[in-house]
């Protein structure tokens, strides 16, 4: 969604901007910026593009490997790298983690654009940046649920959502009172809304109007209900928004604060923002702000069956139901608890991808049959046309994994 304003660091419900930077971090990686030809480049030129894709080890984060001790071809992940560093495509980042280890990460110059902006402007990225999440901010909000959920803070996934709020009784209608939590959760709440999404194009969304609403529940539910709950899949900010709503008013905490407290400090994940509404509420649907390697941790984490570091941090049972599809999206494939699912090819074989899919480029994808995590950031927002080459990427990443 995009707005008249820019980022204000006092609005209320927001982390401040760079507030928790990582102190101590080595260097930000040196990029090449030249471009160069598919069919060879010369040896200063590759050397620097290797050199720029090449992982430095960091104090409290992921650790490193080179890609042949991973099990992926070296050569052939370098000339993905290579191929994106000198594109055309609006990529801001793309990182590869098998078994829980980085084995590339690149960053590069783009244009980009907060939120609240309505003018790009180009910048060179690097790993110590945030990075706008857009809607991959709706799997992060599932996974809180699960959380807190694991710890019998927030009502169980068949509590109608309706009783939740019994004071809107013009909303509690029979056919409202059908709505679940679950149906939230897989967004087949069967209400009337319209939005984009990787499954439907639109020129119109009506997070416009859930920006400017004091209450999500309201927003959302005074739609007209259009099919049976569990039936037909709409995709959705509201029904994110009302999830996190209900999360907030069952802790009393702040959707930020919960983030914190239950996900990023257990995953060693100090600096992030999540950009607030008009209202002061943080945007559950799209104002997360994280760095690629943070947001990979949060791979890694999931394919370890959310276990990091000794602890479980997600239920493992809650990462499985989040990453199944519950609901087919034609023609992206299915979702499951606000978690997309689609299929890729190794060996000639359809293995199963579950992926958090964010306006612009905004990417994780998780290839569970070979412990292996993909990263994208990117600023082409409102353009679909990024999907075709982020998907390409993770095809070749997946087709250069040799064991």
């Amino acid at each position: 969604m995009n707005g008249n304003r820019d980022y204000d660091p006092e609005v209320k419900g927001q982390i401040p901007r760079r507030s928790l930077l990582k102190r101590g971090m080595a260097a930000p990686l040196a990029l090449a910026a030249t471009t160069f030809s598919a069919n060879g480049v010369a040896a200063a030129r590759s050397a620097s593009l290797k050199r720029a894709s090449t992982p430095t080890p960091a104090a409290n984060t992921l650790p490193v490997e080179a890609p042949s001790a991973l099990g992926i071809d070296a050569k052939v992940l370098q000339s993905i790298l290579d191929d994106v560093q000198g594109g055309g495509h609006n990529i801001h980042s793309v990182l590869v983690l098998r078994h829980g280890k980085l084995a590339a990460e690149l960053y590069r110059r783009g244009s980009d654009r907060s939120l609240y902006s309505l003018w790009s402007s180009r910048r060179q990225f690097t790993r110590a940046d945030l990075h706008d999440m857009r809607s991959v901010s709706k799997g992060i909000v599932g996974l809180l649920y699960g959380i807190l959920l694991h710890q019998g803070a927030v009502p169980a996934i068949d509590t109608p959502v309706s009783s939740l709020y019994p004071q809107v009784r013009a909303l509690n209608d029979d056919a409202r009172q059908a709505i679940c939590i679950r149906h939230l959760l897989t967004m087949t709440a069967g209400l009337e809304w319209t939005e984009p999404s990787p499954v439907r194009r639109a020129s119109w969304t009506d997070e416009i109007g859930l920006a400017v609403s004091p209450s999500a529940y309201r927003c959302v539910f005074q739609r007209d209900v259009v099919a049976k709950p569990g039936s037909v899949f709409t995709y959705s900010g509201g029904l994110t928004a009302v999830l996190a709503e209900i999360m907030e008013r069952s802790t009393q905490r702040p959707l930020h604060q919960i983030a914190r407290e239950s996900l990023f400090e257990p995953l060693g994940i100090s600096d992030f923002e999540w950009i607030a509404d008009v209202t002061g509420k943080p945007m559950a649907a799209a104002g997360l702000r994280l760095r690629p390697r943070d947001l990979i941790t949060i791979g890694a984490m999931m394919l370890k069956g959310g276990e990091w570091q000794g602890r479980q941090i997600v239920p493992a049972e809650w990462i499985a139901q989040s990453t199944t599809p519950h609901i087919k999206t034609a023609p992206v494939g299915g979702y499951g608890y606000q978690w997309w699912s689609m299929t890729t090819q190794w060996k000639g074989k359809d293995l199963v991808v579950a992926a958090a899919i964010g306006n612009g480029g905004q990417r994780l994808f998780l290839v569970p049959h070979l412990d292996l995590a993909l990263v994208s950031t990117a600023g082409d927002y409102g353009d679909p046309a990024i999907a075709a080459p982020l998907n390409a990427i993770l095809h070749s990443v997946v087709k250069a994994v040799t064991v």
